[in-house]
């Protein structure tokens, strides 16, 4: 038997990304809990409301009804058209944004449990991710009131929407998962997502199409190749041009497969190095 010398480091079984795996899998087995803690969050949140839940239905709605009305005059679209891509462009910005921003403090927020809880670090990333989305079955109601005002033959092709959901939440678990270690860390992170999210939905096309950057020929321009530059162009069309009737393009889906599988390989490295300190960092 050969014994290990001083200088090499053995590496602790809780610093490999099998063990990392493992923390994802124990707390999504963890199910009862973050189903009930993620509820209990949307029941506080509007504990002695009359209208409860229904605040963010009517927020989401008030505010896609304004900017559709408002960027159709002015971009000369037809409202019909408009509408329906501005409103379920701001619900799924709403689950996005929501997935960065609280991400980011999701550890920090959760401090007490964190110490005191024996449970996986994944169970508050799958609890903040089961609360975006009861929020975004809220803000579907918009939908249907849309589609029953201005009806779409959706066709099949709605269902669409479905593996678009299901890649939505795996990214919406391993951005609250890094992000919410990297700003347990370093503090000033979270502030810098904030500023860095009010940026990424001016360019991001969910008030502006990218048809209104095309040339007066049809052809689309350099600007409008820019803009699908941003990866967030591609989540928003996987879901959003099932619901509106509009067609998917398949490098839509490629770009949103290789995003997520990259986004979960850097999440579980980050979870191999650091996972096991976040307990001692809030």
């Amino acid at each position: 038997m050969i014994a290990a010398r001083p200088d090499e480091a053995v590496p602790s079984d809780s610093q490999t990304l099998k063990a990392a795996w493992r923390d994802l899998v124990r707390g999504f087995g963890q199910h009862e809990l973050w189903l009930q803690l993620g509820w209990q969050d949307i029941k506080q949140r509007y504990r002695r409301s009359t209208l409860g839940p229904l605040w963010i239905t009517i927020a989401t709605g008030v505010m896609a009804f304004a900017l559709g009305m408002l960027y159709s005059v002015l971009f000369r679209i037809p409202v019909a058209e408009f509408l329906p891509h501005v409103t379920v462009g701001l619900i799924m910005w709403s689950f996005i944004s929501g997935a960065i921003k609280d991400g980011a403090e999701i550890f920090i927020e959760n401090e007490g449990l964190i110490k005191q809880l024996p449970s996986a670090l994944s169970v508050h990333v799958y609890r903040l991710v089961w609360r975006q989305l009861l929020f975004l079955a809220h803000n579907m109601v918009i939908w249907v009131i849309l589609m029953a005002v201005f009806p779409r033959n959706l066709g099949w092709h709605a269902l669409l929407v479905i593996p678009a959901m299901g890649l939505l939440v795996v990214n919406g678990v391993w951005v609250a998962m890094f992000f919410g270690i990297v700003a347990t860390r370093y503090r000033d992170v979270a502030p810098l997502l904030e500023a860095l999210v009010q940026l990424l939905f001016y360019v991001t096309p969910i008030v502006w199409t990218t048809q209104t950057l095309t040339d007066q020929g049809g052809q689309i321009s350099e600007r409008a190749k820019l803009a699908m530059l941003n990866p967030l162009y591609h989540y928003l069309e996987v879901f959003r041009a099932p619901l509106i009737g509009a067609p998917v393009h398949a490098y839509n889906w490629w770009v949103v497969i290789g995003c997520t599988v990259g986004g979960l390989v850097i999440s579980l490295f980050a979870m191999k190095k650091w996972r096991f300190r976040v307990s001692y960092w809030v």
